[in-house]
């Protein structure tokens, strides 16, 4: 049975290693917004999109995994874990549920470092609007014409002070 549950088992502590790195980036974006570092930000935020690529892979990688362990214990390719771990030896089973709780739990905190650091860089995009518009308050109000253009509706700001 191990050749056949340890290729699963690898594919589930990549998956995890996985979602490890995506949290310290996470982290690291929630640093620079707080640093306001933006030119590392835009670092950060290209390493967060490469990562997502890799988590996805490492994902269908280890829904490949168990698909074929599925299969080798007569289940549907698609079967859940709930399905698949009362076949498994209690060695293997608890080992397996440790790692799919794991994964499970890191997948929540990066969904909740995720829904943090959105709202954080959404506070972040106010701040600066709001000094803007303090800056140049005859600026008047941009907004989207018909046709998609993008216009602003007011004064034209610095040129009617100057003029």
């Amino acid at each position: 049975m191990n050749e056949q549950v340890q290729p699963l088992i690898d594919a589930l502590r990549e998956e995890l290693q996985q979602y490890g790195e995506m949290l310290a980036l996470l982290d690291q974006q929630q640093e620079l917004v707080v640093r306001r570092d933006t030119g590392k930000l835009l670092e950060n935020l290209a390493a967060i999109n490469a990562q997502t690529s890799v988590i996805q892979v490492a994902r269908q990688h280890r829904q490949q995994r168990q698909g074929e362990l599925n299969a080798w214990q007569q289940l549907p390719a698609d079967a859940p874990f709930r399905d698949l771990l009362p076949r498994l030896s209690d060695e293997y089973r608890l080992l397996v549920q440790a790692l799919v709780d794991e994964v499970n739990q890191c997948l929540y905190r990066v969904q909740q470092r995720t829904r943090q650091n959105h709202l954080l860089l959404n506070r972040s995009v106010e701040m600066i609007q709001r000094f803007i518009a303090t800056l140049f308050p005859a600026s008047g109000v941009t907004t989207y014409a018909s046709d998609g253009r993008v216009t602003t509706a007011g004064g034209s700001g610095l040129c009617e002070a100057t003029a």
